[in-house]
């Protein structure tokens, strides 16, 4: 669905993209990761054609966007980090006048209309305005909007930023449904959880190149262990502590708050804790996560 190869991304001297190697193969979910100014948004807007390519090879769909540009965004769907609805008409008319962009019948839009409301749970909605919506249902629509063409490709940017829980979980139901009707996913998201649930295979994107790739579950088995032990000590006495448990795991991170240990077996590095005599005020063991691998590839330096 999509091949990339030595693709690049510059503006002026700036060069977003630094020559990157991927392929995301058909119906599955492919996810961008990483911090902000990784070069993910210039990635997506290149295989969305709306952003010319600056060196390298592109194809979606087996096409060449500097050639096919209208071709490819005929048989894409595009949702935006933030949602762009029209907000002077109503919920079923956003999806109806989107439609008529692509040059569909009148009365295939109609028929589609009813079927994305029924998809976003919006049909008793249909006739409500945009603005009294919850941020949920807008996003719902927008989702629902991107689909009216039947898109082989959806490219979806931060996908559930700044919704709750249940609305999160409500869109991953729906995310993977698309799924398994056969239309591709490729997501941008911050969400580490998010990427483990709904990912096939992902990269992740550091400073315009990408610094790992491959399933989720490959990567943490590949980048972290299989536990972490979180052990909290009094305000300032991690550092002082790292030394006498640095032996325990395969890798010691000091943190202001906790020293986290990252070992096969996390009860027995507590366990080994106490026996040197030390006393955390709390300890927790839990599982590895994409978290881990991102934090470590990426770093805890805040990046504006």
């Amino acid at each position: 669905m999509i091949t990339a190869r030595g693709l690049r991304k510059s503006f002026g001297d700036f060069e977003a993209v630094r020559g990157i190697d991927l392929d995301v193969r058909r119906g599955e979910v492919f996810a961008f990761l990483g911090p902000n100014g990784a070069g993910k948004s210039s990635t997506m807007r290149m295989i969305a054609a709306v952003s010319p390519v600056s060196g390298g090879q592109l194809r979606i769909l087996g096409m060449d966007p500097a050639v096919d540009g209208p071709a490819i965004r005929g048989r894409l769907g595009v949702c935006p980090q933030e949602d762009n609805l029209d907000i002077e008409i109503d919920v079923a008319d956003n999806l109806y006048v989107y439609g008529r962009y692509f040059g569909l019948p009148k009365a295939v839009i109609r028929e589609r209309v009813g079927e994305l409301l029924e998809f976003a749970k919006l049909t008793d909605r249909a006739h409500a305005m945009v603005e009294e919506l919850s941020g949920g249902m807008k996003r719902r629509l927008t989702i629902a909007r991107s689909l009216v063409n039947r898109p082989e490709l959806l490219l979806l940017d931060e996908p559930t930023t700044g919704l709750d829980p249940q609305a999160r979980h409500l869109l991953w139901d729906q995310l993977y449904r698309l799924k398994q009707s056969g239309v591709t996913l490729v997501l941008t998201t911050h969400y580490m959880d998010e990427a483990e649930q709904l990912a096939d295979r992902l990269v992740v994107m550091d400073k315009g190149l990408i610094v790992a790739q491959g399933a989720p579950r490959d990567l943490i088995r590949e980048h972290s262990t299989r536990e972490v032990a979180e052990l909290r000590f009094g305000v300032g006495e991690h550092e002082a502590h790292a030394p006498v448990v640095e032996d325990l795991g395969e890798r010691v991170e000091v943190l202001p708050d906790r020293l986290l240990v990252y070992a096969h077996d996390g009860e027995e590095v507590v366990t080994r804790v106490h026996e040197r005599g030390l006393q955390p005020l709390a300890t927790l063991v839990r599982r590895s996560t994409l978290e881990d691998v991102f934090l470590r590839l990426t770093g805890r330096t805040l990046v504006d």
